[in-house]
């Protein structure tokens, strides 16, 4: 899978549009400012798939993209252990850090994945003219590659790579250090990339 340099232009600017709506929604949920990373796309190896995620236990509340491609792959929100028990602090009035993570805590990341998953998904809908709706959310608290294999395993179209397509949210005065990643099957990406071709040809 390669992608010229005007395709992974096209891809991260698709990406900083979803990730702004994305970033406000949570900004909203929060109350605090949420600063956004431009979004890294990478073609990633299946096998290197660790150097990219790390070993550290997160939180990852996956949905399959569903709508005019059915099983069009998968889109995650990613948050570390750590930056969770602050988030879900944050929102349920709570103040000790070195807990355990309750029910109560993943109700709450599966409705923050849900909301800013749904908002990334709208605003990229918005711009394509090409509907992606979220699967009801998965949440998995594992090292992040592992769990990601996990979703890999289940993708329609045998792959030894992935589009990882993530864009980086963190919120200095809670320490939430979280990523959005889109990993769409191939022919989900082909329409992606065809669709922002033809935007920028009219543009």
């Amino acid at each position: 899978m390669k992608l010229s340099t005007i395709q992974s232009d096209a891809i991260q600017e698709l990406g900083n549009i979803g990730a702004a709506h994305a970033a406000t929604t949570l900004s909203q949920m929060l109350g605090s400012t949420i600063e956004m990373s431009v979004p890294a796309v990478n073609v990633v190896d299946l096998s290197h798939l660790a150097e990219y995620m790390g070993e550290e236990s997160a939180a990852m509340v996956a949905f399959e993209l569903q709508g005019d491609i059915p099983h069009g792959g998968y889109i995650l929100f990613y948050i570390t252990r750590e930056s969770a028990i602050r988030m879900t602090n944050t929102m349920l009035g709570l103040t000790e850090t070195n807990r355990p993570l309750s029910e109560m805590d993943e109700s709450a990341l599966l409705e923050v994945g849900n909301i800013m998953v749904s908002a990334f998904l709208d605003a990229t809908a918005e711009l394509l003219g090409f509907v992606m709706l979220p699967s009801p959310p998965a949440l998995t608290i594992d090292m992040a590659h592992a769990a990601m294999q996990s979703l890999i395993a289940q993708m329609q179209e045998e792959t030894n790579e992935v589009l990882l397509f993530s864009t980086e949210l963190t919120c200095e005065e809670y320490k939430v250090d979280s990523d959005i990643i889109m990993m769409p099957e191939r022919s989900t990406l082909n329409k992606i990339i065809e669709l922002l071709e033809n935007l920028m040809k009219t543009g």
